[in-house]
């Protein structure tokens, strides 16, 4: 019965590392996302939602430090030591310059905008579902709207910090270095998709955007080399779907649809928004590329030097 119960863990810690590449990306990706994408959320919920300023203040912090602790241990710090080099694997820590730093404001501003501006062409050609958007989201327990724009800001900034590393990080990364860029975009992005059937905004016809989203996201990380980018253009995109479409509290979306208006001067801007958008994002995704690939040139020319210099002394 001991021998059982000893080798037990070594037979599972052997199956599980004889499993495909794919499947243990996958597990791993939803375990460090998705509990941490409910939790951490739901305590910032209560700190904003409590009545007394103390009591706000502590669980604010308290959540606050929940996400900078999360940070601190996916990107390989902490125990056990033995995984360290394998989580910043899997996040893509890496140096950043000034350019591509700037270059990621950008393509994080043009990602957001292609999102919304989605969501604006096709909400005039179907009506916007306001009940199945604001479901869940209720905020009018929190007192003031000072403190419901921190904790949509908030939200926005955990959300777009835990999907980020599961699912461009810890799910996305092993399968890039096993199968290529396009299997693990497109293995990342379509359960990106699967994971937010549950919410109740996720009606069919928003399944192409939900979808373009994890795409777009999947290449910021895949072409810079680093979960940064994703890290702000995901966060610019869920502060406007907390504060604009999913609470309210930013107003809320009141056009017609062109079955009623025609084909008028807004949604043809939306369209031309959209596409302008689009480009921009593409192009700052192949700059970042291109960044990355000069940087890896230059930095394995330093060691190459480095070496030669090396056995020359």
């Amino acid at each position: 019965m001991t021998s059982i119960e000893t080798s037990s863990p070594l037979l599972a810690s052997r199956l599980w590392r004889k499993s495909p590449v794919i499947v243990r990306a996958v597990v791993t990706g939803f375990i460090i996302c998705i509990p941490a994408a409910n939790v951490i959320p739901a305590v910032a919920l209560g700190a904003g939602a409590s009545s007394s300023p103390a009591l706000q203040t502590i669980v604010g912090l308290a959540a606050v430090a929940l996400l900078v602790a999360y940070l601190w241990w996916t990107r390989g710090s902490g125990w056990p030591r033995s995984t360290s080099a394998a989580r910043a694997r899997a996040t893509r820590v890496s140096s950043f310059s000034q350019r591509q730093w700037i270059m990621s404001f950008g393509a994080a501003l043009a990602f957001a905008v292609v999102m919304h501006s989605a969501l604006v062409i096709l909400f005039r050609i179907i009506p916007f579902p306001v009940e199945a958007f604001h479901r869940g989201y209720d905020l009018s327990r929190i007192p003031s709207l000072p403190l419901k724009w921190l904790v949509a800001v908030f939200g926005a900034a955990c959300a777009a910090i835990t999907e980020e590393t599961g699912f461009r990080g810890y799910l996305q990364q092993p399968i890039e270095e096993r199968h290529g860029a396009f299997v693990a975009i497109l293995v990342s992005s379509g359960l990106f998709l699967v994971a937010h059937l549950n919410q109740s905004w996720a009606i069919p016809a928003m399944f192409p955007i939900i979808f373009l989203g994890g795409v777009m996201l999947g290449l910021l990380a895949w072409s810079s080399g680093s979960l940064i980018p994703g890290f702000l253009g995901h966060t610019l995109m869920d502060i406007g779907l907390f504060a604009y479409w999913w609470t309210g509290i930013a107003g809320t979306f009141s056009a017609k649809t062109i079955n009623e208006t025609g084909i008028d001067a807004p949604f043809i801007a939306a369209c031309i928004i959209f596409s302008v958008a689009l480009a921009a994002a593409l192009v700052a995704i192949a700059m970042l590329g291109r960044f990355r690939r000069e940087q890896s040139a230059s930095y394995a020319s330093e060691k190459s030097f480095a070496r030669s210099t090396a056995l020359v002394t």
